[in-house]
């Protein structure tokens, strides 16, 4: 997945009830490590906790919380990352695909690059059902087209199409959004939009959220559903949990807060951070689809999720949320896990019910 989802800053680093940073370096075992914290005047607290890893969540997860990665940074380059980040994609393709048979393709709508993704069998009644990804990756590469539509194509008996939008920083917002519109749009020509549904994980979740408030304002008709996976709405403030966590969780590194940075520019560019479509908890969110949203207890992107969940229930949309115990950001990335397989199945299922109707 590489560096941090957004370089958001908090200027409040607080605990959470049941989920809290370890901020020192000691082992558990030498004694010298207690529970302490230290609020200052201005409400920032300095804590130390200890976390145990919880006896609730599966022995494949356990080991994956284990994983020690240095607290120190590691600068990449973009090319660098990119580079990975493909590499990575592919190999966690391959694994999908022995658990979640389907066939891949690539291919082109409305000019912009897609992949197609298809169940090696349709049923008559979901030939002409269609889902939209618009995968994760920090809005710089691609970390989900396949890791995030094999699972679920093979699981909800759907094709999956996964845009290959343009990223940033080459093409800032609103250019991935662009693309991402104009599928939707070419789409609309084959299929009803009670028969479309739009996912995605990290700034794919974010650019779903992005996506529904730009077709509101287009008068476009809204797809059935939409699933944020590990998102948030407000691309100016972010939360407490991106000042606990890491990409993996307590391990790996974390920046030290800045209040007066600003978000991810290379992202967001020009675009004031309270636009309502580049931070949709400003938009008139009335009206929209059925959503699921999923999370976890460890995700950097926690509060920035159930943060546009509740912006979802004041307006009265039926917006669900489920939140997995202690793991980290996009756990689901990595289909060996238990819980990963609980959540891909809670996502077909979600959206294979709602296209159906």
């Amino acid at each position: 997945m590489g560096n941090r989802l957004v370089k958001f800053a908090l200027a409040i680093i607080a605990t959470l009830p049941s989920v809290s940073p370890v901020l020192a370096q000691q082992s558990p075992c030498d004694g010298k490590l207690t529970n302490s914290s230290k609020i200052a005047a201005d409400g920032t607290a300095y804590v130390t906790r200890i976390v145990p890893v919880p006896a609730t969540i599966s022995p494949e997860a356990q080991k994956s919380l284990a994983r020690v990665e240095s607290d120190a940074k590691v600068p990449h380059t973009l090319e660098q990352r990119r580079t990975g980040t493909d590499n990575w994609q592919a190999g966690v393709g391959e694994a999908s695909k022995k658990l979640y048979p389907v066939n891949v393709a690539t291919d082109s709508i409305a000019g912009v690059p897609v992949r197609v993704i298809t169940p090696l069998t349709i049923a008559p009644e979901k030939r002409d059902r269609v889902l939209i990804n618009l995968h994760g990756g920090g809005f710089n590469s691609d970390s989900g087209s396949l890791s995030e539509t094999i699972p679920i194509a093979n699981l909800s008996g759907i094709k999956v199409i996964a845009v290959l939008y343009r990223l940033a920083p080459e093409h800032p917002f609103p250019a991935g959004l662009d693309d991402a519109v104009a599928v939707y749009k070419e789409l609309l020509k084959t299929y009803q939009p009670n028969h479309i549904a739009i996912y995605g994980t990290s700034a794919g979740a974010i650019l779903t959220a992005e996506v529904t408030v730009k077709l509101n304002q287009l008068k476009l008709p809204l797809p059935a559903a939409t699933g944020i996976f590990s998102g948030l709405g407000d691309l100016g403030h972010a939360g407490d949990s991106i000042s606990l966590f890491a990409l993996n969780g307590f391990s790996g590194h974390l920046d030290d807060p800045n209040p007066n940075d600003q978000g991810n520019k290379e992202y967001t560019g020009t675009t004031p951070l309270t636009d309502p479509v580049l931070s949709p908890v400003y938009a008139d969110l009335a009206g929209f689809p059925p959503t699921l949203f999923i999370t976890s207890g460890r995700d950097l992107l926690l509060s920035g999720t159930t943060i546009l969940h509740r912006a979802y229930l004041r307006a009265g949309v039926d917006a669900q949320l489920v939140v997995f115990e202690a793991l980290p950001h996009a756990f689901w990335n990595n289909p060996a896990l238990p819980e990963s397989k609980e959540a891909d199945q809670l996502m077909a299922a979600f959206l294979a019910k709602r296209v159906s109707r």
